[in-house]
């Protein structure tokens, strides 16, 4: 019996030792000892399910001893091995096709696995090991490595273990004797051998690759450990760190074989209780996220060869190891930076099942909870954490390929530390196969689901976790998977809040007083997102960008065959809301009205989703984004867009933004050298139409625009609506082509109606009843009696076209398109040509440009100078300096063509962007069934004395209609009398004909009862009651003057004129009505003017037209003084005004508008104070009467 024992441990020794012969094997009484063995790498690979990528390059043992039961009891007692240390080296493979190292490439005499269960066998399987020390070093090559330069080579992680102790239990994980331990399998198919594995303690230190000491960058250390790059990290020297320490902890076994003793499955569990790391430097973060990185990597290598690392020991077919750590606490301790993570329940799993060709991984990563804090800011705050909100899934999501991935292999199911209560806060499930198969089959597919979550933006913690970001988690394209592999990802969150603080004390204020008020009534925002998904896959069906219909787009298809060189993605959320946190000394004074919990909801999004979709020109693997030469389509589309906010919101908005982009820029710096650099030979050189997609196509799509402006007050922040914008049916797309030696531009914009509702400038808070406006009736300010402030100045009356087909569709409001060809050379400019065709329908204009230009007043857009306003200046630079400004600018390859000597378009210098005017136009624009109400100062005050269901605007106002008018120009006319000259005029100039036609224009008188149309509106007070056919059909074709053509300026000839009347014309007319239709037009043609003054000022077109040219707009009145309009007699109104006058009235205006914002301060330190109400009522009365005196300053400006 003791020779069948000493062979058989023999053959056991051969199995796992190398270079074993039976003369070092003496047994003295029960007791075998051996020292400064080498064991078999591939045994030790096999039987510790290690993956594919990972080498054991040295094993060795110190001091090994081996202790034998007695003879009568080895079949129930363990034999017991001892070894006071254990040391192990894994390195990862340098490539694909390196084979193992020599160490593990003799053969075994394993050809006994596989042949039966034997004596052997049995006593191998009931071992005890005892373990004194075990020394683990491993080293992977990293995501980034040969890219970041030596100094940033993924570490190595030395990993210290104590006290080892494996045992064999029973199938309940109870110590028993070997017979009982055994009797589980004796009416299986298989051979079950269950395991526990025990450690003391536990300690993983990070240490600086050798690699990193022959680097140049190196010497820089020897300046201090506190040195620190530019952005302000340290980075460059890490000389070694303990990551964790005195971490124990238990593993569970199970070994599933064949009956014949063939490997078939490995489980390894292992439970950790806590995971504590009291303090990690910032260059320790750095590197443990660069290990991390690494050890990703080399898990998941796409490009192993399986029947190459193939050894002779013959490993498992399924795997299964998975990790549970009860509580993980990680703090940074830095002098000037502090984080703290905690995570709950954590658990990853790896699954692999393998046939010995390929084999398919699926990963699964699940964290109950997660709290990330920066408790170096004062007050400490928490940046990440879930929702306070209970959680509303009962169920735990697993996708398909995650469901019986593989049989089980412990045969009695999860244990109960294992069970996940509730649904976890995070969860991945990633299925990737290896090597990468072809397409279509996929390489790898991900879930990532995540329940509500709450993050909370700062400055300084963004920076420096995107430093950490950049820095450490940096792959290689192809590091994973080939570039020919495809891919899908999954990721959907059902809640997030972010929020953004904004400390105003931060942010330039040129202005001071008035706007650090402003400013100070907000204190950050808040986005709300609600069933936020993004999805990536080739073979996602998108159903906005409509790629069916699109020939372009054939091989993106659906039913045609995926590959890499295909790219589609989608994104979206259900409801998306922007809201501004109000400061806390005005949460005693905020409106019921979309405000709560000190939450001001500016701005509210509902179904928003973008689409994009992607295909390489030539068919190869798609990296570079966007592909040059293929194909791109981007669709995006809102159901419903709302917005609602004051002055203050929107101006608080621009500094957010501003703000936003600055933080952006620092982070771009921080990442800008750790982004993979393309070759500079590609990037500088050859054409830039080869470097950008030859057909490009954006879409934009918007069912419901509702936008709401209210009025600016420092004490009420909801303030009162003056302006409401609602648009209905919004597309928008935009198209380029390659067209060989040109690019087609063409832009199509169709909108199918659009209403916008203002605040009668009176500025009277109050009806003539005194009823104060306390309600809110779809989404228009009405009061107590029903009665509404807003009166509608713009909308659409669509009209009905009848098709082929039988069915009527609505003649949108706006249809535009436009096509410009340009071609690359300068040589081909006889090509660049440019086609615009537009047309208007069914505008309905309620008030003239005075009307406008006191809304404009009084909505601080236009100051007391008729000149931009100091807030929208300031607004205007707010957005030029924002981060979508860069948008605008040339992009960096572009920049880099034009400095050294790469070419556009094939042609040297920069032609391709300076060809000029086009040569050939086509411009066609046409405005049907308008309709114009012209109110001026007296009808406007009329408003306040008559009810609107008493009399409508038709009744009080003139108003004008046309059915058709277009504007037609052209480079060259079909029929010139005379060609001389012609040619030469062509070269200059792109236009040389332009045709201008009204048809059934009519002008109609108040109180006009032709009542053939009638489409009563009550949001708008209008009843059309004019004829659908009639009026004066008027025709003007002009030319460009053959004459003076050496001259700089254009001269244009009437070439032809045409008056017609289709039907006879009634013209019954006082002289005071035309007198006062008189003064309307001249009241209209000055304020025009002075617009188009104020809008040249506000493009800073001074110096180019002349400051006397904007002068002579902003003064129509004097120019037209003497004229034929004061020959018929206008009213007392339009007298001359002097100079001294207007002084008197700009004086005023300022005394008022300072009256006014002392008013407002003091009603807000009121409210504040403990006054007495009746005071406070007084004080409201008087802002409203200097309201209401503003106003008639107003109209007196305009009738000046």
């Amino acid at each position: 019996m003791e020779s069948i024992l000493a062979r058989a441990l023999e053959y056991t020794l051969k199995y796992w030792l190398k270079s074993f012969s039976r003369d070092q094997f003496k047994l003295q009484g029960r007791t075998v000892q051996l020292s400064n063995l080498d064991i078999n790498g591939d045994a030790l690979h096999a039987s510790m399910g290690l993956p594919p990528a990972l080498n054991v390059t040295t094993a060795k043992v110190g001091k090994l001893e081996i202790i034998l039961p007695y003879v009568s009891n080895v079949q129930i007692e363990p034999i017991i091995v001892q070894i006071d240390r254990l040391d192990l080296v894994l390195e990862e493979n340098p490539d694909a096709d390196s084979s193992r190292s020599s160490s593990s490439t003799q053969s075994s005499t394993s050809s006994g696995k596989g042949s039966g269960y034997g004596f052997a066998d049995k006593i191998a399987d009931g071992m005890t090991l005892q373990v004194q020390t075990v020394n683990l070093l491993l080293e992977t090559r990293g995501g980034a490595r040969g890219k970041g330069g030596a100094a940033w080579a993924s570490p190595m992680a030395s990993i210290t273990m104590r006290n080892i102790l494996l045992y064999t239990t029973n199938e309940n994980w109870q110590v028993v004797n070997l017979k009982e331990a055994r009797d589980f399998s004796s009416n299986k198919k298989f051979i079950y051998v269950f395991k526990k594995l025990e450690w003391e303690s536990l300690s993983i230190d990070l240490l600086p690759h050798p690699d990193m000491f022959s680097d140049a960058n190196l010497a820089r250390s020897q300046e201090g450990a506190t040195h620190r790059d530019d952005d302000g990290a340290k980075r460059v020297f890490f000389g070694g760190e303990r990551f964790l320490e005195g971490i124990s902890g238990e593993a569970y076994i199970t070994v599933q074989r064949t009956e014949l003793n063939s490997p078939l499955g490995l489980e390894v569990q292992l439970h950790v209780t806590e995971a504590v790391c009291p303090a990690l430097s910032e260059p320790g973060l750095r590197a443990l996220l660069r290990f991390l990185t690494g050890f990703y990597v080399c898990l998941n290598r796409g490009d192993v060869d399986l029947k190459a690392q193939q050894g002779s020991i013959e490993a498992a077919g399924r795997s299964l190891v998975s990790v549970v750590v009860d509580h993980i606490f990680l703090c940074i301790k830095d002098p000037e930076f502090q984080l703290e993570l905690l995570m709950q329940s954590l658990l990853f799993s790896r699954a692999s099942v393998s046939d010995g060709e390929n084999a398919h991984n699926l990963s699964k990563v699940m964290i109950g909870g997660l709290f990330l804090r920066d408790t170096f800011s004062r007050p400490p705050c928490t940046l990440v954490q879930p929702s306070m909100e209970a959680v509303s899934d009962s169920c735990l999501h697993i996708p398909d390929f995650g469901k019986n991935f593989c049989p089980p292999i412990y045969p009695l199911g999860e244990q109960q530390w294992q069970l996940t209560l509730g649904v976890p806060l995070i969860c991945l499930h990633s299925l990737q196969v290896k090597p990468s198969p072809f397409p279509p089959s996929f390489a790898s597919q991900t879930v990532i689901g995540c329940q509500p979550l709450m993050i909370h933006l700062q400055e300084e913690s963004c920076l420096r976790i995107s430093s950490f970001l950049a820095d450490g988690i940096v792959v290689n394209p192809g590091a994973i998977l080939p570039d020919s592999s495809v891919n899908s990802l999954v990721f959907t969150i059902k809640e997030l809040d972010i929020s953004v603080p904004l400390d105003t004390s931060k942010l330039d204020n040129p202005g001071g007083g008035e706007n650090h008020i402003i400013q100070k009534s907000f204190a950050g925002a808040r986005l709300h997102i609600e069933k936020l998904f993004f999805y990536e896959s080739p073979s996602l069906k998108l159903k906005l960008l409509n790629l069916e219909k699109d020939p372009a787009c054939f091989s993106l298809w659906e039913g045609q065959p995926i590959d890499a060189s295909q790219k589609k993605w989608t994104a979206g959320a259900s409801q998306l809301s922007l809201s501004l946190e109000t400061a806390s000394s005005l949460l005693g004074l905020q409106s019921s009205l979309g405000c709560s919990s000190g939450l001001w909801r500016c701005v509210e999004l509902k179904d928003a989703s973008i689409e994009v979709a992607m295909a390489s020109a030539d068919g190869n693997p798609l990296t570079v984004v966007p592909p040059p030469g293929g194909i791109v389509r981007i669709g995006v589309a809102c159901q419903q867009f709302m917005s609602n906010t004051s002055v203050e919101q929107l101006f608080f908005v621009l500094d957010l933004y501003a703000y936003i982009g600055r933080v952006s820029e620092k982070i771009a710096v921080v990442g800008k050298n750790k982004r993979p650099k393309r070759n500079r030979d590609e990037s500088l050189g050859g054409r830039l139409m080869e470097k950008v997609p030859s057909d490009t196509a954006v879409s934009l799509t918007v069912n419901v625009l509702q936008l709401s402006f209210l009025e600016s007050s420092s004490f009420d922040i909801q303030g009162m609506p003056l302006v409401q914008f609602i648009g209905n049916a919004l597309f928008l797309k935009v198209t380029h082509r390659t067209l060989g030696g040109a690019i087609a531009v063409s832009s199509t914009l169709c909108w199918e109606s659009v209403q916008v509702d203002c605040l009668d400038t009176e500025g009277n808070l109050v009806h003539k009843n005194e009823t104060l406006l306390d309600s809110v009736e779809n989404g228009s300010l009405v009061t107590g009696n029903g009665f509404s402030p807003l009166r509608a100045v713009f909308w659409i009356h669509n009209k009905q076209k009848h098709q082929s087909n039988g069915k009527a569709s609505l003649i949108p409001f706006l249809d535009i398109s436009i096509v410009h060809v340009i071609p690359f050379d300068e040589r081909d400019k006889e090509c660049h040509s440019l086609s615009v065709s537009a047309c208007i329908s069914g505008v309905r204009l309620g008030g003239g440009m005075n009307y406008t230009e006191a809304l404009l007043h009084r909505f601080g857009i236009i100051g007391p100078d008729g000149g931009p306003s100091v807030e929208l200046s300031k607004g205007l630079e707010n957005v030029s300096s924002g981060p979508l400004s860069k948008l605008l600018k040339p992009s960096a390859f572009i920049d880099n063509d034009l400095e050294n000597g790469g070419t556009l378009g094939g042609v040297k210098d920069d032609i391709f962007l300076h060809l000029g005017m086009p040569d050939d136009v086509d411009v066609s624009i046409e405005l049907q069934d308008w309709l114009f109400a012209l109110e001026g100062v007296q009808e406007m005050a009329e408003r306040w004395w008559f009810d609107k269901e008493v009399l409508g605007r038709e009744q009080r106002c003139w108003h004008t209609t046309f059915q058709s008018l277009q504007v037609k120009a052209k480079s060259s006319p079909k029929d010139v009398p005379n060609g001389k000259g012609i040619s030469h005029v062509m070269q200059r100039y792109p236009v040389e004909l332009v045709t201008v036609s009204v048809e059934g224009l009519q002008t109609l008188k108040p109180q006009a009862q032709r009542g053939i149309l009638q489409d009563v509106s009550p949001t708008n007070g209008f009843k059309e009651s004019f004829e659908a056919m009639g009026g004066i059909n008027l025709e003007v074709r002009m030319v460009m003057s053959e004459d003076n053509v050496e001259n700089e300026m254009v001269n244009w000839v009437v070439e032809n004129l045409k008056f017609s009347v289709k039907q006879p014309i009634e013209a019954i007319v006082t002289k005071d009505e035309l007198q006062h239709l008189a003064f309307l037009c001249k009241s209209e043609v000055d304020s025009m003017g002075r617009l188009a003054a104020g809008v040249l000022r506000l493009l800073k077109l001074e110096k180019s037209l002349g400051k006397e040219a904007i002068d002579k707009l902003s003064n129509l009145d004097k120019l037209g003084r003497g004229s034929s309009a004061g020959s018929i007699g206008l009213s007392p109104s339009s007298k001359e005004i002097n100079e001294d006058q207007r002084s008197t009235v700009a004086l005023l205006e300022e005394a008022v508008l300072d009256s006014q914002t002392k008013c407002a301060a003091l009603l807000a330190e009121m409210s504040n104070s403990e006054s007495s109400e009746k005071k406070l009522t007084n004080i409201e009365e008087l802002k409203q009467k200097l309201d209401s005196m503003q106003s008639l300053l107003v109209q007196l400006r305009g009738q000046m």
